[in-house]
């Protein structure tokens, strides 16, 4: 895959990142917070079968290899405790602030890579790392 295909698959991915928080802030005015992440989950659950239906990608998943299955279910767990913490912290605070807190998973996922994966960042790409915390800090902190 090129860098630009990549690219721009990432940058999609950051509109609707964007998306989502607006559009759950506003969801989950005066619901149950837990709720709101089964019904967005169910959908998700609904649009994503069909996509694999629909584009001809379905295979039998469980002939996937056990550490497919291990890695994936941990990322499952991951994301439903990612989310379970989103949407609470979208009901008790501003979208503006819990959305940079958030995407401080950037610099989290920068060193857990360097540290699990051995990926290497070069000192202009840990500069960018840096900035993106330090800007969390800025967004995030109340004056």
């Amino acid at each position: 895959m090129s860098n630009a295909s990549w690219f721009f698959w990432a940058a999609w991915s950051a509109v609707f990142a964007a998306l989502t928080a607006i559009f759950a802030k506003v969801g989950i005015a005066g619901v149950n917070a837990d709720l709101a992440m089964l019904v967005r989950t169910v959908v998700i659950v609904l649009v994503l079968t069909a996509f694999v239906l629909g584009t001809g990608q379905w295979s039998n998943p469980l002939q996937l290899p056990a550490r497919t299955w291990v890695f994936l279910v941990l990322s499952a767990l991951a994301t439903g405790a990612s989310w379970v913490c989103y949407f609470r912290a979208l009901q008790l605070g501003p979208a503006s602030q819990v959305a940079p807190v958030d995407k401080f998973s950037l610099v989290l996922v920068a060193l857990f890579a360097w540290a699990f994966l051995g990926e290497r960042l070069n000192p202009r790409e840990w500069l960018g790392v840096a900035l993106v915390a330090a800007g969390v800090l800025v967004l995030a902190i109340k004056r």
